[in-house]
């Protein structure tokens, strides 16, 4: 296991079990336990580039993890300091070279197995239907074993910590509808709204008329059934279209949560013409969407890492290969510059990475629970990708590499904005 020393050195911070019943022990208290279920799995596991060969192997079934799950991504942290220079890069690939080959079983076919083919040309309006339907083509059943019972597939709020996924995700809900200072009879625009929560939220709470859309049918079908079930039909609707076709404006907000990650960096100016274009002088909109981390460091060193990472360790390769395979991920001062440069004025930006994190466990464990009925639903496959996609992406926020932005933009009218002189009003 000499291999394996060098990619994990010790201390270890969790527990390899090999197919031939050998444990090697973590140090210190362990949370993970790592299970390589035949020779050949190291091989397929740690195969350039290692974030796609680790999640497809975990697909596989090339090992199993047992315990919390999130602890997984401390664990293969530890394997970055591997490879520090030329020398020791030249010695890892003689290593791995030496692991017993095997080809272990297919990666899989359909949702949860193989990954999205989009047949679209990239950036088309075919190719974010594709995407966006392929995501959710899991199943509104699938999701509400991990979802809270509104169904809010986005960063809850826990201003105590203390709060469950239900309320922290009212809360939540509440948090963005005063940041947009909404009133009653204001015309609200949810850009992707997902299964309607925010729509039936603000025309309960807050008395506006609000319109949602959405690309999904399932969400369409069951965010229109919940708005009927509530007796909100004269004022909220969700439509399954392209948030570029509606004709409805102007509004006096808009809002789109969770949605702004499928738009993608050569797509973000449209993104915001639009959303510009559909607001009414003095509007707000608020933009909440995760964010990638700014790439820092300067140097031929900074310069030759960004360029070889992406070939030896990859980056968000397993995610738009199997999870989002539509849009990507820009800094929120890419993004926010965007917006200014179409004519906004950012008034407000709030980050809640420690939020999602949260989330994402409550979601983690939900799923973990519910784990016989996923696999019912779904297959193997498909729970052990959204296991280990939460899991992963749970530490990636809590250790800073993505955030979760809320940005609050005005349409600017050479006066004073529609907002009040403090952000008081947010907590009272």
């Amino acid at each position: 296991m000499a291999f394996f020393d060098r990619i994990f050195p010790r201390p270890r911070a969790f527990t390899l079990h090999l197919w031939d019943g050998t444990v090697l022990p973590g140090e210190g208290e362990t949370r993970l336990t790592v299970t390589l279920n035949s020779p050949s799995s190291l091989r397929r596991m740690l195969r350039p580039p290692v974030e796609l060969s680790l999640g497809e192997a975990y697909l596989r079934g090339d090992f199993d993890l047992d315990g919390d799950v999130w602890a997984a991504g401390p664990a293969l942290e530890s394997s970055r300091g591997a490879a520090r220079s030329p020398r020791e890069m030249i010695a890892l690939a003689r290593s791995w070279v030496r692991l017993p080959k095997g080809e272990g079983t297919a990666a899989g076919s359909g949702y949860g197995g193989g990954p999205a083919r989009i047949e679209a040309p990239e950036g088309s309006r075919e190719w974010d239907r594709a995407g966006t339907r392929y995501h959710y083509d899991a199943g509104n059943d699938f999701f509400s074993l991990f979802l809270d019972r509104r169904m809010v597939y986005s960063c809850a709020y826990f201003p105590t910590g203390a709060e469950d996924l239900d309320t922290a995700q009212e809360r939540k809900l509440e948090h963005v509808c005063r940041k947009l200072r909404l009133r009653p009879g204001d015309r609200l625009l949810d850009i992707g709204c997902g299964w309607g929560a925010l729509v039936i939220h603000a025309a309960r709470y807050h008395g506006v008329r609000a319109l949602g859309v959405t690309l999904s049918e399932r969400q369409h079908e069951l965010a229109q059934r919940r708005i009927e079930e509530a007796g909100l039909e004269e004022r909220a609707e969700v439509r399954c279209m392209d948030y570029r076709d509606v004709e409805d404006g102007p509004f006096d907000r808009i809002v789109s949560v969770g949605m702004f990650e499928h738009v993608g960096r050569e797509r973000l100016p449209e993104y915001f013409r639009n959303a510009f274009g559909q607001l009414r002088p003095g509007g707000l909109f608020l933009n909440h969407g995760i964010s990638a981390q700014q790439q820092i460091g300067r140097g031929v060193g900074a310069a030759l890492k960004r360029r070889l990472e992406p070939f030896l360790v990859g980056g968000s390769t397993f995610r738009r290969r199997y999870v989002f395979p539509s849009g990507g991920l820009v800094p929120v001062s890419e993004a926010n510059l965007v917006a200014e440069e179409t004519g906004f004025e950012v008034r407000d930006v709030e980050n809640l990475r420690e939020h999602y994190a949260v989330t994402l466990r409550h979601w983690a464990r939900r799923l973990e629970e519910g784990k016989e009925e996923a696999v019912r639903l779904g297959g193997e496959r498909m729970y052990r990708l959204w296991r280990i996609y939460m899991g992963i992406a749970a530490w990636q926020f809590e250790r800073g590499e993505f955030g979760l932005h809320q940005t609050l933009l005005a349409k600017p009218t050479g006066g004073p904005a529609e907002l009040p002189r403090t952000r008081a009003d947010l907590y009272d």
